[in-house]
């Protein structure tokens, strides 16, 4: 049998992808190169964001679509988010496509709920999301990477914190550590089999502590992975403002591996909005942490989340959120509108009282001023040259190769695909506002 899945959503959705890849392969099962000619196929959904969840249902129509136009009606899995979230009522939503919904902590039971549903021979979906948020389980080895460069490893599960905008506590549970020794395993594992990078997730990446050894705390498990042969960059998403320790960016600071970017969620630049998010955190304590980070790592990159027109946000709270933009200078910048999802302390407790219109305005406005920071950034880097990291070839022009900067900035240049997965050095000749062009020096290793 040929399975097929489709992914919606963060690294750690990509990343549940290749574990369920990596399980399936294991039953016998081969990747298929389309939906076309697969006999099952998963489609791996996120619902953080209203406009992800809207992708499934009208997947699932072109799927029912599929079927009739060819004849082929291979099993549906619907996993992830979504189906956590919705359960039983995606049958409703979609009826006569979905064969299996699979809930985030029941991916380990994939194959054998598809032999299960293969067995009963029945048209009856299979519903599993009803199992308690167990321990963190990846079994070592069998991760299908799809990434050759790089590999993502999970060291938490789950989230506390319940800010009042975010679904994940509902959908992925309450925060369960991966133990230390199972994380350096996968390390190990990931740079024998040739991925240069390895990338840290988890939903509060830096509120790790490790089960199995008391002292290590985030930092100290940064530094264990730093260790690993083969490893020659570490990243890690997302952590979260308010558990950005001192020795956190010591650590990012005197650790060479560990890349000179951080991804630093704010989502508003306004004391009061941050305060109805339950973000724990004011906008100037925000500005102190990236103060004292920029002080102790010079020339780091950084990054955010911003959300505009979060319920109760005026004109006056969000120019707060245009002018911290400003005064940061971030590198990029992922921007949403608010949109209300289920079971969230904002959806049961504040009215969604800022208009689409109003929403489109702000976030037009938002990523505007982005685009002139980004492009003035990238013109500063001109005439300077970079270590890369090789992660592909273009898409559009075969000779051309790309990669990112330890501060995550994006190269394009002109070089042999066989450079993939290689560090080299670039020098830059050229801006633009999403990524920069430039020429590679004559010595391509640059360990």
């Amino acid at each position: 049998m040929k399975y097929f899945i489709e992914t919606y959503g963060c690294q750690m959705n990509v990343h549940d992808s290749e574990r369920m890849a990596g399980l399936l392969e294991q039953s016998g099962y081969d990747p298929a190169d389309s939906d076309r000619d697969a006999d099952l196929v998963i489609v791996n959904t996120c619902s953080v964001r209203e406009r992800a969840e809207d992708k499934l249902y009208t997947r699932l129509g072109e799927l029912r679509e599929m079927a009739r136009e060819t004849g082929r009606d291979p099993i549906v899995a619907v996993t992830g988010c979504v189906a956590q979230q919705e359960g039983e009522a995606l049958l409703k939503r979609s009826p006569g496509v979905i064969d299996l919904v699979v809930g985030t902590q029941r991916v380990k039971m994939l194959p054998l709920l598809v032999a299960a549903h293969l067995e009963r021979r029945t048209s009856a979906p299979v519903i599993d999301v009803t199992t308690p948020y167990d321990e963190p389980s990846f079994p070592l080895g069998i991760t299908r990477r799809a990434d050759p460069v790089k590999a993502y490893v999970t060291i938490i599960e789950g989230c506390n914190d319940f800010c009042a905008f975010c679904v994940v506590p509902y959908t992925r549970g309450h925060e369960r550590m991966r133990p230390k020794a199972e994380i350096l395993q996968d390390a190990r594992e990931a740079a024998a089999s040739g991925r240069r990078e390895v990338q840290l997730l988890g939903q509060i990446v830096n509120h790790y502590q490790a089960p199995d050894d008391p002292a290590c705390d985030f930092p100290a498990l940064l530094a264990a992975v730093h260790q690993v042969p083969g490893v020659e960059r570490i990243r890690f998403a997302s952590p979260h403002p308010r558990h950005t320790t001192p020795r956190l960016i010591e650590a990012v600071a005197s650790l060479p591996k560990v890349c000179k970017h951080m991804h630093l969620p704010v989502q508003s630049g306004s004391t009061r909005v941050l305060k109805a998010m339950r973000r724990r955190y004011s906008r100037d304590e925000y500005l102190a942490t990236i103060a004292r980070i920029r002080e102790a790592i010079p020339g780091v990159q950084l990054s955010t989340d911003m959300i505009v027109g979060f319920p109760g946000e005026t004109d006056e709270d969000f120019e707060d959120t245009l002018s911290l933009v400003q005064a940061v200078q971030y590198h990029s910048i992922f921007s949403f509108k608010y949109s209300e999802r289920p079971n969230t302390l904002a959806s049961k407790r504040m009215p969604d009282d800022v208009s689409e219109v109003e929403k489109t305005r702000r976030i037009v406005a938002l990523q505007q001023m982005q685009r002139r920071i980004q492009w003035n950034l990238h013109e500063q880097a001109v005439g300077h040259t970079v270590e890369v990291l090789v992660d592909h070839t273009s898409r559009r022009r075969g000779w051309e190769l790309s990669g990112r900067t330890s501060g995550n900035t994006v190269v394009n240049f002109p070089g042999d695909p066989s450079l993939v997965g290689q560090l080299v050095r670039v020098t830059i000749k050229r801006a633009g506002p999403n990524s920069v062009w430039g020429e590679m020096e004559a010595t391509a290793h640059a360990h």
